[in-house]
């Protein structure tokens, strides 16, 4: 496989395998830093883990949605013929506003350790990093 045969289906793929490794992650850790840190310690990562889970399914609907508006636009030459973005963005900023107000929230209120929230926050970053690995490895080979 090439970088040219990447398909709009292998980005889909790619970023559903990263959700549910943040979804896995997310089920393995909240059990064991509930043993070890207690459970706000736990209830923050798992916070941490829905944002990143919930802003990498976002993205995916983004990516979809901005794919096939141009797809529509370049088959028939037409930008006016596209499906308008208004309804992915609205939710893409109110996923972002939803997601800055649980995280004020549970760090007022929870008073567990601030690095399981952010590890929670950065499985999504390191699953799409293990996808693209995953990925080089592929084209390479």
């Amino acid at each position: 496989m090439t970088l040219d045969a990447f398909t709009d289906d292998d980005a889909r793929r790619s970023i559903g395998n990263a959700v549910r490794m943040v979804a896995i992650a997310a089920v393995l850790g909240v059990p064991l830093l509930w043993w070890k840190l207690g459970w706000a310690s736990a209830a923050l990562f798992a916070v941490g883990a829905l944002i990143s889970g919930s802003g990498l399914f976002e993205w995916l609907r983004l990516m979809s949605a901005l794919m096939a508006s141009m797809a529509a636009a370049e088959a028939a030459n037409s930008p006016a013929l596209a499906r308008p973005l208004a309804p992915v963005l609205i939710g893409f900023f109110l996923r972002l506003f939803v997601a800055v107000a649980v995280l004020y929230v549970s760090l007022k209120y929870l008073q567990g350790s601030v690095f399981a929230l952010a590890a929670g926050l950065a499985l999504g970053a390191a699953a799409l990093l293990v996808e693209g690995l995953r990925l080089v490895r592929s084209w390479t080979t």
